[in-house]
């Protein structure tokens, strides 16, 4: 059974850098075809997809935030990072890691985490 767990810091000042870090258990990040997936939702609104990171390091970022963000990797303890800059208080969501199989749908997604970007 393949597990994630976000971690990072509940509250963020404006104009810092949010870094949080998914930790999985129960599968590689290396395993063929998938892709390691960062999700946010902003209070009252729909679900957004931020970026990727795949089995084969390979990143990807939706155009929205590709100039603040940036995912990485540590293989060695099977985790995977995102860092974005520059938060304002419209950063504040629950933010969630999922995988991605590439079949149409995630499969297995962390329990999310609150993030609060104020003063």
């Amino acid at each position: 059974q393949v597990q994630l767990q976000e971690s990072g810091p509940g509250l963020v000042r404006p104009s810092q850098m949010l870094s949080l870090t998914c930790t999985v258990s129960g599968g590689s990040i290396t395993a063929n075809s998938n892709a390691w997936t960062w999700i946010r939702q902003p209070p009252g609104k729909g679900l957004e997809w931020m970026g990727a990171i795949a089995y084969d390091g390979t990143t990807y970022y939706s155009p929205a935030l590709k100039s603040r963000s940036s995912i990485s990797r540590d293989t060695s303890k099977n985790q995977f990072s995102l860092q974005l800059n520059s938060v304002t208080p419209e950063d504040t969501a629950v933010y969630y890691c999922a995988r991605d199989p590439r079949l149409g749908a995630y499969d297995y997604w962390g329990q999310g985490t609150q993030v609060t970007v104020s003063s």
